[in-house]
């Protein structure tokens, strides 16, 4: 399970790669992240560090014999990535890392952005939560839910401002409309 688990991450990390070398072909318009993108930087690299830290050096907070953890964790990492793929590949050369609205940019609303304002950041979180399940450490997924989160949360304040004051009211009309990462929650 080690090679399943080894996989998942490298295909993860090999997505976000290529999101990052796709936003930097379509970079138009200014950027108005307001070094938000330092801070999501930041807490992932802090959090999956720490998380496997801790998963390594914290064995009072193990799960044992949890293999069905382990396999729910690579199909949420696996859900997670291909949820965030698919949001990104919807917003096209709008999608971009860093906040930036761009010229001729318009609201999309279709695909998962039927549901969400920010599906792109709910699957990072659902890979996040598998990445921790598939560690069996609970103090592991606890770093995992948390820190990343944080750093996303505090991205969403700046780059709604943007895309509100960059689209306008038809912004303001969809994000009436739609929860920002889970419905119900938030």
């Amino acid at each position: 399970m080690r090679i399943a688990f080894n996989i998942a991450v490298g295909v993860w990390v090999l997505s976000e790669w290529g999101i990052r070398l796709r936003s930097h072909l379509h970079r138009e318009g200014a950027r108005r992240d307001h070094g938000s993108l330092l801070v999501v930087l930041v807490s992932i690299v802090g959090g999956v560090v720490g998380a496997l830290a801790l998963a390594r050096a914290f064995h009072g907070a193990a799960i044992p014999e949890a293999l069905w953890l382990l396999v729910a964790g690579l199909v949420l990492m696996g859900a997670g990535i291909a949820f965030r793929q698919w949001a990104v590949a919807v917003l096209g050369r709008f999608f971009t890392v860093d906040v930036r609205v761009q010229p001729g940019q318009t609201v999309v609303e279709r695909g998962p952005y039927r549901w969400l304002r920010h599906p792109s950041y709910t699957g990072l979180i659902a890979t996040f939560l598998g990445l921790g399940l598939a560690l069996d450490n609970g103090a592991a997924l606890a770093v995992l839910a948390v820190v990343p989160t944080a750093g996303l949360v505090y991205r969403i304040h700046f780059e709604e401002r943007a895309l509100i004051d960059g689209l306008g009211e038809p912004y303001r009309r969809f994000a009436a409309s739609r929860p920002r990462l889970f419905p119900g929650v938030w």
